[in-house]
């Protein structure tokens, strides 16, 4: 199964797409981890992107694109993967599209987890990390600084809610409660029992 998952920050997807990428028996890809893989790796587009990086601009989708179509194309994600990250834009979705189609391969599903703005804020502004014994707020999650990342993603992202809606593969989970339950939502929307311990069940085109 290939599925897509989308959500704006503090949804939950990281969490989400270990747990439900680990029932599908598949890798969860995401794209900080195609970056530091290739960075690390110094491959000729680790090279690349890291020149933007290293100048603080965004990485072109060119570059970014080619990095996870040559990921997707590793063994491990031949028989399905679960990306969480991209893509980011309709162009990087439609860029996608093509890719996969270079491998022989569509998407099957995608995810949307859905949490309302307020709750959203009460949880990414709730969080602090641990400096010099003491528990700390990092700048990207104040309040105000947590409101302006929801409206850069409502700009940016949120329109491929639409665009993979219109392509009839969009299920919206609601991501509010516990982890074990937005997970079940998540498999039943894949058309997998959540009670089944065998990913095998799933449908490939579910």
């Amino acid at each position: 199964m290939r599925v897509v998952l989308l959500g704006p920050p503090g949804a939950g997807k990281g969490t989400q797409a270990q747990f439900i990428a680990g029932r599908l028996a598949v890798p969860a890809i995401s794209t900080g981890d195609i970056f530091r893989a290739n960075v690390s790796g110094q491959t000729e587009l680790g090279q690349k992107a890291k020149v933007y990086m290293d100048a603080g601009d965004l990485v072109p989708d060119e570059i970014t694109v080619a990095m996870v179509k040559d990921r997707l194309a590793e063994p491990d994600a031949k028989s399905g993967f679960l990306l969480d990250g991209f893509p980011r834009t309709i162009a990087q979705a439609e860029q996608l599209a093509a890719s996969l189609a270079d491998l022989g391969h569509g998407l099957d599903r995608v995810l949307e987890l859905v949490v309302e703005e307020e709750e959203l804020v009460r949880r990414l502004s709730g969080r602090r990390m641990l400096v010099d014994g003491q528990m700390v707020q990092r700048d990207d999650d104040k309040p105000e600084t947590v409101r302006h990342r929801l409206e850069v993603y409502r700009e940016q992202t949120a329109p491929l809610s639409g665009f993979y809606e219109d392509a009839g593969l969009l299920s919206r989970i609601d991501a509010i409660g516990s982890v074990e339950a937005v997970t079940a939502r998540a498999l039943r929307a894949l058309g997998v029992d959540p009670e089944d311990p065998d990913p095998s069940a799933a449908p490939a085109g579910a």
